[in-house]
């Protein structure tokens, strides 16, 4: 996902071209509604791309359709495996746009080891930092794609936990009730668990961590066969499942708010991309983001018609 751990595998492609070359138009049947009037962008010819995973082609397809609908043709290049695939076609040019996580450019992209804790001071360091790799950042979401624990209803209503700091004293004062499931990357990432305990005076003995993928964290924390599991922030098995996140409330995960990112001599062509795409960030929230992915990964609806039918439901486009 987004923490990039395909990242080799994106630099083949690079090295390659593969994905980067290929692609098809966006054929929409749109036009103006909220955004796109008089069709600012007629004339630009705009390729869109994002990452793999749902919620990357879901704003993937969100700004692709803005697009459309504010008079520009279209190319679809999304679902890059990977984050520096995507990135790297934005910054050479080989894309103009795609919906990147602030946490992602800050830590992978730029080299920052310590995350800023406030998402605006974040944004404005990631949006100035890139001024000189040629990445115009736009405003950014209020949607936070970042780590979480959960756990499902019974288990919230036995134990009564609502924030970290509260789960990390449950771990001292009853050290058998606390029991995780994670991925193996948020094990062993510096801000994944070992981050996270030392914030949080957190100590759950090794045999109290279970190490699984994402998907079958999900169904295990709601099974209860583990107290407490990794999720993001914004998945969709979070409402579907009825699980309750804990609250970061020392503010220790990294802010991954996604935001438009644009080619910045695309942005200099074309600067009505802001006024087109901003009211549409300013509308993505962690709601909004967990019902989308959810139409996608339980309901099994494409990515594309769920940004469709969600844009014209917004009265975005027409």
């Amino acid at each position: 996902m987004r923490r990039t751990p395909c990242a080799l595998a994106a630099l083949l492609v690079l090295a390659s071209g593969c994905g980067l070359t290929s692609g098809s138009p966006m054929v929409d049947d749109v036009s103006p509604g909220s955004i796109g009037k008089g069709e600012p962008l007629r004339g630009a010819d705009l390729t869109v791309t994002s990452k793999s995973f749902t919620e990357s082609l879901i704003l993937g397809a969100m700004l692709g359709i803005a697009f459309e609908a504010a008079g520009a043709d279209v190319l679809d290049r999304t679902g890059i495996q990977g984050s520096i695939g995507g990135r790297e076609a934005i910054r050479k040019g080989d894309a103009d746009a795609m919906y990147e996580y602030t946490g992602t450019a800050w830590i992978t992209y730029q080299g920052n080891s310590e995350p800023i804790t406030d998402p605006r001071r974040q944004w404005e360091a990631v949006r100035d930092a890139d001024v000189r790799n040629g990445v115009t950042w736009l405003p950014q979401s209020r949607l936070n794609n970042t780590y979480a624990l959960a756990m499902n209803r019974a288990n919230h209503e036995k134990y009564g936990t609502r924030t970290l700091s509260e789960v990390a004293a449950l771990s001292r004062s009853d050290p058998k009730a606390v029991t995780l499931c994670v991925e193996g990357e948020f094990a062993n990432r510096a801000d994944g668990l070992p981050g996270m305990q030392k914030a949080y005076g957190m100590d759950v003995p090794t045999d109290r961590i279970t190490q699984m993928d994402t998907g079958i964290i999900y169904t295990q924390t709601a099974k209860g066969s583990c107290t407490y599991g990794e999720v993001f922030t914004t998945d969709g098995r979070i409402r579907s499942m009825d699980l309750v996140v804990m609250a970061d409330d020392k503010k220790f995960f990294p802010n991954y708010n996604a935001a438009p990112v644009i080619n910045t001599g695309t942005f200099e062509k074309w600067p009505a991309i802001a006024e087109v795409i901003d009211p549409v960030t300013a509308r993505l929230d962690n709601a909004v983001a967990q019902e989308l992915n959810a139409k996608v990964d339980v309901d099994g609806e494409d990515p594309h018609q769920v940004a469709l039918d969600w844009m014209k439901a917004e009265g975005f486009v027409k």
